[in-house]
């Protein structure tokens, strides 16, 4: 087959992949480590906020004696516009390095996008290591954010793209549970730290991340290059290739055949009803279609924005960002009543815990329950969860008794655990799940590109203003803020509810066809009755393995077939 061989479909729906080997499970789950990247950033930055020497070394400010008053204690902080901009600085770069991801990735290949990544994030690093000054410590997270971006775009993307479809939602939820990893780790690191008087108290749990880039970029190196991105390029010899080694097969093998068939077949279906041509119309193509049709890329594009953008509207980052404000936001509690968990890094490991040991039940969850299901289950779950936690912050802020105090503390970390719970088996895996399967190939990287750069921008949305909300020198929000969470949540529930589709079970190119036939509501029920290699007819003439020419060449042959095929819903 490499030397140039011809390959032939299947119409059988139920023969089109592999079984699943332990070499697929591996490399998905090395290439989860890419979420190591995004939760270790959360979870620094929000802990060396809270540092006395870091605090000092960026404000200039004496430490309090011991003898202070409380109030005075309560000005040695960081000033709400330094927290703002340290926190949101990172994902205003990993915005736009999301949004540039899409387009290297399709350019120079997955795996040497995730590995520039590395680098990128490697330069940013040295910088915030080498800081002293608000500066350069501003520049050095906005560069290490333009790799996190990379980075984390293009693991969900690649994973999605090599991941057998049995097992698919499990491993890129993967990338979560490593986003959980990365944030205990950086909580634990930081912990060890907090007391030091030096700069190795907040250098010590940056530099600490040159060991996850060395990791990812090197371990890349032995991995292969997504088969897809091949045949969108046209290398259908290298696409064989590449598939034989993720599903662990012969290349001679009849599902190898059956597979990549299948995949040639759908990209050619999608580029003869919306071609590419320019540099900005493909990028226009993105936004093509009608909003009203589940097929539309629009409607896909638009999708996977507004699931990235609830993912972080759940306030999960709130937690993460800003476990020194949670604290504050119960001040009353914590401050008056309470003799233990008064330390802010002590409250964010343990919510840190949670948050790791709540992920992994996703991975049975997601397969067994599906995509759609979990969405509208963990928004409900957190809804009720963040208006408990609001309804006993604002009574407590009305009765001052030690008494009442202690039993209301121990409700609102019980349902702030809850809700974090809550978020990690549903929403935190299964958001990052949908958008790497609901984009036809010809504008995938780019959409999950979108759909990755809209977490970074509410993300750093919510970075920005959270302390402005909950500050007593602005609005003063306190516990009240768990009301405004809870009911974004009720609007992440109906999102879900109407415009997620499941897509449980089926190869990426299924779900393009399950698209086009029913709506989301109806999706669960429906199954594979084609296939697009028998539609194409590539069961009979097949397609030659050679060069780049065929594939377009048969992909002219087959615009004319597709205007036979039969009848269903518009799809640009």
């Amino acid at each position: 087959m490499a030397g140039g061989g011809v390959i032939h479909g299947t119409a059988d729906t139920s023969r089109i992949e592999a079984p699943v080997t332990m070499k697929a499970y591996l490399m998905c789950a090395f290439a989860a480590f890419g979420g190591i990247f995004f939760g270790y950033d959360t979870g620094w930055m929000g802990g060396i906020m809270g540092m006395k020497f870091y605090i000092r070394q960026y404000t200039h400010l004496q430490y309090p004696a011991s003898d202070a008053s409380a109030a005075t204690k309560a000005l040695f902080v960081l000033p709400g516009w330094q927290q703002s901009l340290l926190t949101g600085i990172l994902s205003c770069g990993t915005f736009f390095g999301a949004l540039i991801a899409g387009d290297i990735a399709d350019r120079i290949g997955r795996r040497w996008t995730i590995i520039s990544g590395c680098l990128t994030f490697t330069v940013g690093c040295i910088l915030e290591t080498a800081s002293t000054t608000l500066a350069v410590m501003v520049v050095g997270r906005l560069i290490a954010g333009a790799g996190v971006g990379f980075i984390s775009a293009i693991i969900i993307l690649y994973m999605s793209e090599i991941a057998p479809k049995k097992v698919r939602g499990a491993l890129v939820a993967g990338y979560q549970f490593c986003i959980t990893i990365g944030i205990l780790l950086a909580n634990c690191v930081v912990y060890a730290t907090q007391n030091r008087d030096d700069t190795g108290s907040y250098r010590i749990p940056i530099a600490i991340q040159f060991l996850w880039a060395l990791i990812l970029g090197t371990g890349l190196f032995m991995l292969p290059e997504s088969p897809r991105y091949f045949v969108k390029k046209g290398k259908l010899d290298d696409a064989a290739r590449a598939l034989a080694s993720v599903r662990g097969q012969p290349i001679e093998s009849e599902y190898i055949q059956d597979e990549l068939a299948e995949i040639i077949a759908n990209h050619e279906y999608e580029l003869s009803v919306v071609p590419q041509t320019t540099y900005f119309a493909s990028w226009a193509n993105c936004f093509h279609g009608k909003i009203t049709d589940p097929a539309s890329n629009l409607r896909r594009t638009l999708m996977g924005i507004g699931l990235q953008m609830m993912q972080q509207l759940t306030g999960i980052n709130f937690i993460f960002y800003y476990g020194k404000l949670l604290l504050f936001c119960c001040r009353v509690v914590f401050f008056t009543s309470l003799n233990t968990i008064r330390n802010p890094f002590l409250i964010s490991l343990i919510t840190t815990l949670v948050n790791v040991l709540s992920t992994p039940i996703s991975f049975w969850m997601v397969e067994k329950f599906g995509r759609r299901n979990l969405l509208i289950f963990g928004g409900t779950g957190m809804v009720i969860s963040q208006y408990i936690v609001g309804i006993v912050g604002v009574t407590v802020g009305q009765d001052k008794g030690a008494d009442t105090n202690k039993a209301a503390v121990s409700a609102m970390i019980a349902f702030i655990c809850i809700n974090i719970s809550m978020f990690a088996s549903t929403w935190g895996p299964c958001a990052w799940v949908v958008i790497g399967e609901i984009f036809p190939l010809p504008i995938r990287s780019r959409g999950v590109g979108l759909s990755t750069a809209s977490n970074w921008f509410w993300n750093c949305i919510i970075a920005i203003i959270t302390p402005y909300l909950v500050d007593a020198q602005y609005a003063n929000l306190s516990s009240k803020i768990f009301f405004m969470w809870g009911s974004l949540c009720i609007i992440s529930v109906l999102f879900a509810y109407f415009l997620v589709p499941e897509t449980k079970g089926l190869s990426l190119e299924q779900v393009d066809r399950m698209l086009e036939e029913v709506s989301p509501r109806h999706s669960r029920k429906w199954v594979p009755h084609s296939t697009f290699a028998a539609e194409m007819g590539l069961v009979e003439k097949g397609v030659p393995l050679q060069g780049t020419a065929e594939l377009g060449d048969s992909a002219q042959e087959t615009e004319q077939e597709t205007q036979t095929l039969p009848a269903s819903k518009e799809i640009v």
